[in-house]
């Protein structure tokens, strides 16, 4: 088997070594990687899993379920007796804006709910009334939106007092992971600023949001920047662990952007996964910040710009499960644009970047009676990127420094005809980042940057780079107003 530049034998990795875990929408998984950055060779492991979904808004997972999950990765990756001790350290991401009530015990009271919960949509009105939600936003990096702690902790209150009253402290699915394994609910400083409550330029929890969500801050973990991982503290069941610090949890958007390659402003990276956003690496917090977007502090330095898409695999999942597709999507993907293409708004669950329109869902326009499946895939597609579009739009100005955009994702590895299509639709070059599990590489690189700052990092995996075609650029021009016009009428109706 030829091993790529990023998969290499134990026997010739380089120490220290890193386990790093990511926990996504659609799985857990964790590998083993070396100081280079690069997997080490069938020390990889990977459990699915689904959220629980309803009409009524409802996405939420069993926090013990996935903290099994970690627990079935962690026996297989660490249990090669060729390991020894030469784990230096574990660091953890999982899908950003999870909360959890917990009580004094440390045991959930509630179901995880996701980022893409959207019950607390009457909340999130009613604090549009309350406060001023420009300020809030130039404080913290974010809008009020049903994947932020303020509203849903309101909703609750409301839905569940009884829990609420019992609530001791308030967690991410990571804290509560970690809290599970080792005692210790690291929190690290990206986990805290998605929950829409701390501020982006001095690291400190926000009064007036705070008092909104009807919390006190000692409830929430204090953040942690990866320089403050904790003593090893492994359980004897993974000796392989002994001597590993375990670093506090972060979120996926910071990793996957770093496992891009992304570490500077010239990069914009487009996340292609379940979900997906576009996000640039920022030294400082973003001035201007768009009202579209978020920019959430990840360390005492940087912040990250962008926004996000919560359904990008989503929707192209949903198209292979409910249409008849044909078995060469390729062929779909790579035709030229067409007028008779339906227009799709992509919203299974709801909009977030730039509207942010939690209760929105998807529009089909333009379906006729000569509309094969395969056409409404590509329109669907499409959707996804003129989503990414009125992202890019709203970004440019706090970020104009860009240089390349670096797509990263299962998306983009399944189907990566598609890049043509959004790099036609953003006009500007994409480069296709090959290498999976790049937010697991970011994590381990985060990791990395603590415990071998001077160990060269090995390059990415890359693909083609997709030129735009001046003809199509053009065609996707007009489809981006028709876009904004039937997201207006959405928005109005």
């Amino acid at each position: 088997m030829t091993r790529t530049d990023d998969d290499v034998a134990l026997a010739s990795a380089v120490d220290p070594l890193v386990l790093a875990l990511d926990i996504g929408s659609t799985a857990t998984r964790g590998g083993v990687h070396d100081a280079s950055g690069r997997r080490i060779h069938g020390l990889q492991y990977k459990v699915p899993h689904a959220f629980t979904v309803a009409p009524d808004g409802t996405s939420v997972i069993d926090p013990d379920q996935v903290t099994a999950e970690v627990e079935q990765v962690l026996d297989a990756v660490t249990g090669d007796p060729r390991l020894g001790t030469r784990i230096a350290g574990v660091a953890m991401d999982t899908f950003a804006a999870s909360l959890i009530a917990v009580d004094a015990a440390g045991r959930a009271l509630t179901p995880c709910l996701t980022y893409a919960d959207s019950r607390s949509a009457d909340a999130v009105t009613a604090l549009r009334e309350e406060l001023d939600e420009q300020a809030a936003q130039q404080r913290t990096g974010t809008r009020l939106h049903t994947s932020y702690h303020a509203p849903r902790l309101r909703w609750l209150a409301a839905a569940q007092p009884r829990v609420v009253a019992q609530a001791v402290l308030w967690w991410s699915l990571g804290e509560y992971v970690l809290a599970r394994l080792v005692g210790h609910p690291l929190a690290g400083t990206s986990t805290v600023a998605w929950t829409g409550l701390l501020d982006r330029r001095t690291g400190e929890l926000d009064a007036e949001l705070l008092a909104a969500a009807g919390i006190g801050p000692g409830q929430l973990s204090p953040p942690r920047d990866m320089t403050e991982p904790a003593p090893s503290a492994a359980p004897a069941r993974w000796p392989a662990l002994a001597r590993a610090v375990w670093f506090p949890v972060i979120t996926d958007g910071l990793a996957s952007t770093i496992g891009a390659g992304a570490t500077d402003a010239t990069v914009l990276t487009a996340a292609t996964a379940t979900s997906g956003a576009l996000r640039v690496l920022l030294d400082a917090p973003a001035d201007p910040l768009p009202f579209g977007l978020w920019n959430y502090r990840v360390d005492a330095g940087r912040t990250l710009l962008g926004g996000a898409i919560n359904d990008v695999g989503r929707a192209v999942s949903w198209a292979q499960s409910t249409l008849r597709l044909s078995p060469a999507l390729a062929v779909a993907l790579t035709a030229p644009p067409s007028d008779a293409t339906p227009l799709v708004l992509p919203y299974l669950t709801g909009e977030r970047a730039p509207g942010w329109v939690g209760g929105a869902r998807a529009v089909l326009d333009g379906v006729s009676a000569a509309t094969d499946a395969d056409a409404l895939f590509r329109g669907i597609v499409e959707g996804v990127a003129l989503t990414y579009a009125r992202v890019a739009d709203e970004l440019h100005p706090a970020a104009p420094g860009v240089l390349e955009v670096a797509a990263a994702g299962r998306v983009s590895n399944d189907h990566p005809e598609w890049l043509q299509i959004l790099a036609d639709v953003l006009g500007r070059p994409v480069m296709h980042v090959a290498r999976r599990r790049a937010t697991q590489r970011g994590t381990a690189l985060l990791a990395l940057d603590v415990l071998a700052p001077d160990v060269p990092r090995a390059p990415r995996s890359t693909g083609a780079t997709y030129e735009p075609r001046p003809a199509h650029v053009e065609h996707y021009a007009g489809r981006r107003a028709r876009f904004a016009t039937a997201y207006d009428a959405l928005v109005r109706g």
